[in-house]
C-alpha cells in the first residue's frame, strides 16, 4: 500500500512537470527580462568616486566638527538620488548643525543625524523608500541609517571605518569621504560617547560657507582681592 502511494505520487510529479517547453519559456520571460533590465541599469551607475574637491561642488557635503576638523563627503545622486536630495535639503536647512555622533563603534562606524542624540529622532520630513544598490561598504562609505523597516531612513547616516560588506544591499550607500578620513577616525567612541564629537556646521561646498571652528575655551579669571593689591596677605 505504501509503495503504491509512493509510485502514484512520483507519477503525479512527472505528470505535473511535463509542461510543454514553449509554455515554460513563456512563463520565464518576464523574470529574464527583469534581470536583464536590472543588469543594464547597473552598468549605468558609476563605480568610481571623484575625489577632486574642485569638481561638482554641489554634491560635496562638508562637515565642520567640534574637533576643529573639516570632513568632505562626495554625494552620489547616481547611486541614491532621493537620499542625496534629502541630505542636501536638511543640510541647507541647518538641521545637522550641533548634532552629535551619538553611536560610534570602534572598528565599525560613526553614526549621526539625530538632534536628540538618542538614536530615536529624525526630521519632520517623511521617511524615504530604500535605494539599495550593489556598491560595497568600504572604508569611508557614507550610508543611511534606518530602523528594521527597509523604508524607514530619514535623517540619520553613518560613516564606515573599515569595510563591512554585510551591509551591502541592506542599507542605502549614498556617498564616500573624499577628504580628511583621519578626522572621522578620531571621532569619540561610545553608545553614546561621554563627550561626543559634534557636527558644528554642515554645508554644501557649492554654497561656499566658511568653516566653523569650535569656540575657544577661556579659563575663568582669577578673582582679584584687596589683599592681593595691597600685599597684606604676604608674610
Amino acid at each position: 500500500m505504501i509503495r503504491h502511494i509512493a509510485l502514484t505520487a512520483i507519477a503525479a510529479a512527472f505528470t505535473f512537470t511535463a509542461t510543454p517547453a514553449a509554455a515554460q519559456d513563456i512563463s520565464l520571460t518576464p523574470a529574464v527580462e527583469a534581470t536583464e533590465s536590472t543588469n543594464e541599469a547597473a552598468t549605468q551607475i558609476p563605480v568610481k568616486v571623484n575625489f577632486d574637491m574642485t569638481q561638482d561642488r554641489d554634491n560635496i557635503l562638508l562637515l565642520d566638527l567640534s574637533t576643529g576638523e573639516r570632513v568632505a563627503i562626495r554625494l552620489m545622486p547616481q547611486w541614491a538620488p532621493n537620499h542625496v536630495e534629502r541630505i542636501k535639503v536638511l543640510t541647507r536647512d541647518g538641521f545637522y548643525n550641533g548634532v552629535p555622533f551619538h553611536r560610534v563603534i570602534d572598528g565599525f562606524m560613526a553614526q549621526t543625524g539625530d538632534p536628540t542624540g538618542t538614536g530615536q529622532g529624525g526630521s519632520t520630513l517623511p521617511d524615504l523608500e530604500e535605494e539599495f544598490n550593489f556598491l560595497p561598504h568600504v572604508r569611508g562609505t557614507v550610508s543611511m541609517a534606518r530602523a528594521s523597516d527597509d523604508n524607514s531612513a530619514n535623517s540619520q547616516f553613518f560613516v564606515v571605518f573599515y569595510p563591512r560588506f554585510a551591509l551591502d544591499r541592506r542599507y542605502t550607500n549614498f556617498g564616500r569621504v573624499i577628504s580628511n578620513m583621519p578626522a572621522v577616525d578620531a571621532i569619540q567612541r561610545g553608545e553614546p560617547p561621554a563627550n561626543p564629537t559634534r557636527i558644528l556646521q554642515a554645508s554644501i561646498a557649492a554654497d561656499n560657507v566658511e568653516q566653523m571652528m569650535p569656540s575657544a575655551t577661556v579659563a575663568p579669571s582669577e578673582r582679584i582681592t584687596l589683599d592681593m593689591l595691597t600685599g597684606s596677605g604676604v608674610n
